[in-house]
């Protein structure tokens, strides 16, 4: 059974509803609440401003035609001028308002997932597509702005505005045009967007899901492109990389053909209602003595007023993508991890681990049984065995990334369970067979491993893992550039830099995960000679594959499917 399976099974996948969705999006508000007020005043003024300038329009118009306004053609022109340029303002800050609440509250939830992934690192993000997991970060948190900046305050600005122009249009004009124009408003801002959410919802999810999948297939293919090259792979990817952009293409085609059908439909709706209205005037002209320069001014009113309803009515498209991005993100933030971290016990200073019968499986599928390890300060013991034996699987079980299922792991005598998270990590320290190298110097690289480090602590660790006089080669030294871009460092070289972090850390503990396999027989000899020679201070823990890395071994443990055999090395 693949990791992927295992932790499938392991965490059922949740289904959030879209209402969930957005009681979760508004809780993350807090006490920014009062920016959005803000937005929804700024907003709604600017609006209503903006509707009133051809309404003043109109109101000249009617007096034109002899209809009882007092107020003069010199103010009205004047009213016309300021709400033009107070509409600008408003309109402004309410952009301002909106933007500044969507930037905080993104920053707010990054920093939300970036801790929520430091919790499940390493084990649960082990079957993660990092370009998922980057995708996430960005383009759906991205998409989640639009509901911060543009979906919150236009419900609350078309409420508002809404309310306004029923009540002038039913005591400036007459109320049953007023009915009708809440009428129309209604159907605009609730029956439209119902239409279009069941029209547009599904593939607009659907389209949302295909761009974060093609986001995270092409990064991670773009990241393995060295190993798609050497395995010949190349026509393979590209042949997925453009069967996912056409099913893309296509969920993004239908998603415009959608929308567009929808705003077709919307303006031939507020066409029908426009001239519905323009006929309840003419009726209430001829049937009520209502004054036909007056009835204008509530036609104009209501047709000048359609903005903030319009806007509520093209929300489904983008809450379509929000709820898809929203699930992902609040997916991962339900997310339990393996392990927690453990507090107010016990803090030590470990120089030996003792396993004794230690059992441990992926759901149903059984990797470690009743092994048995112990290594001391000053040895170096190694642990060999068939691909899927659980090698690796122990390593992560004494770095306690998942949690042993039977058994005992003893450091210096304590229980695991029984260490402070931060004792074990600052006492264990592992390296993997592939070092990542951050886009810093070799300096600053070296220092994740201690960040107070002295220039001569860092020289002195990087002598004992024989990579001193490599670095001291280069033009800038230890100031040099690597990482990203910077290739300069072979595998075999990347490895010893990750040994000179162990040497630089406090850690008494060494575990390598097939720390030779990816170098040539210089570089094995050069790593195997600064872990004999610095082994008197370390305790040491070798997984590898490779007899002639085990020689440098006091023991070694072969495990395989039938269980554990101890080998005595001369």
């Amino acid at each position: 059974m693949s990791k992927g399976g295992r932790i499938s099974m392991q965490n059922k996948k949740r289904k959030l509803t879209g209402m969930k969705i957005i009681s979760k999006l508004l809780a993350l508000i807090g006490s920014l609440s009062y920016v959005i007020v803000i937005a929804v005043f700024n907003g709604s003024l600017g609006h209503i401003l903006g509707i009133f300038i051809p309404v003043l329009g109109s109101v000249a118009v009617a007096k034109a035609l002899g209809a009882a306004v007092s107020i003069s053609y010199a103010w009205l022109f004047a009213l016309i001028i300021t709400f033009g340029i107070l509409r600008g303002i408003l309109r402004y800050f309410e952009q301002y308002a909106n933007h500044y609440i969507a930037f905080k509250l993104l920053a707010k939830m990054r920093d939300i997932i970036f801790q929520k992934l430091r919790v499940l690192c390493p084990a649960k993000l082990e079957t993660k597509q990092k370009g998922t997991i980057i995708s996430m970060i960005t383009a759906d948190i991205e998409t989640i702005e639009v509901f911060y900046a543009h979906t919150i305050s236009p419900v609350g600005i078309a409420l508002i505005s809404s309310l306004t122009m029923v009540l002038f249009i039913g005591f400036s004009v007459n109320w049953y045009m007023a009915i009708f124009a809440a009428f129309a408003y209604l159907i605009v801002a609730i029956l439209l967007p119902l239409l279009s959410q069941k029209t547009t919802m599904e593939v607009g999810q659907r389209y949302r899901k295909q761009f974060t999948a093609f986001n995270g297939y092409f990064m991670d293919a773009i990241k393995g492109s060295k190993d798609i090259i050497l395995h010949g792979k190349e026509e393979e990817h590209k042949e997925n990389i453009d069967l996912n952009t056409d099913k893309l293409l296509e969920s993004s085609t239908d998603l415009k053909n959608k929308g567009l059908t929808m705003n077709v439909i919307t303006n031939m709706v507020v066409i029908i209602l426009n001239l519905c209205m323009l006929s309840l005037g003419l009726i209430l002209v001829k049937f009520v003595n209502l004054s036909a320069p007056i009835m204008l001014v509530g036609v104009v009113a209501l047709m000048s007023s359609y903005g903030p309803v319009l806007a509520l009515a093209a929300l489904p498209n983008s809450l379509s993508q929000t709820f898809a991005s929203g699930e992902r993100v609040f997916d991962l933030l339900a997310e339990e991890p393996a392990v927690r971290d453990i507090e107010n016990k016990n803090e030590i200073e470990a120089d030996s681990v003792k396993v004794e019968n230690l059992s441990f499986s992926y759901g149903q599928n059984p990797v470690l049984d009743n092994v048995s390890v112990e290594v001391k300060k000053g040895e170096i013991v190694g642990i060999m065995g068939e691909s899927g034996c659980g090698k690796s699987t122990l390593l992560k079980l004494l770095l306690r990334f998942w949690k042993k299922q039977k058994g005992r792991i003893l450091y210096n005598g304590i229980e695991i369970e029984d260490l402070n998270t931060s004792s074990l990590k600052k006492n264990v320290v592992m390296v993997s067979q592939s070092t990542y190298l951050f886009e810093d110097t070799i300096k600053g690289n070296l220092k994740i491993a201690k960040p107070s480090a002295s220039d001569e602590e860092i020289i002195e660790a990087c002598k004992k893992a024989g990579i001193h006089d490599f670095v001291s080669s280069l033009k800038d030294g230890y100031d040099t550039k690597v990482g990203g871009k910077n290739a300069i460092f072979s595998a075999g070289e990347s490895q010893r830099l990750a040994i000179a972090r162990c040497f630089l850390s406090d850690a008494q503990i060494i575990l390598l995960d097939e720390p030779t396999s990816n170098v040539d027989a210089i570089n094995e000899g050069i790593i195997l000679k600064s872990l004999i020679m610095n082994k008197k201070d370390k305790a040491i823990i070798i997984v590898s594959h490779r007899e002639s890395t085990m020689s440098i071994a006091d023991r070694v443990y072969y495990f395989n499917s039938n269980g554990q055999e101890t080998l005595h090395v001369a």
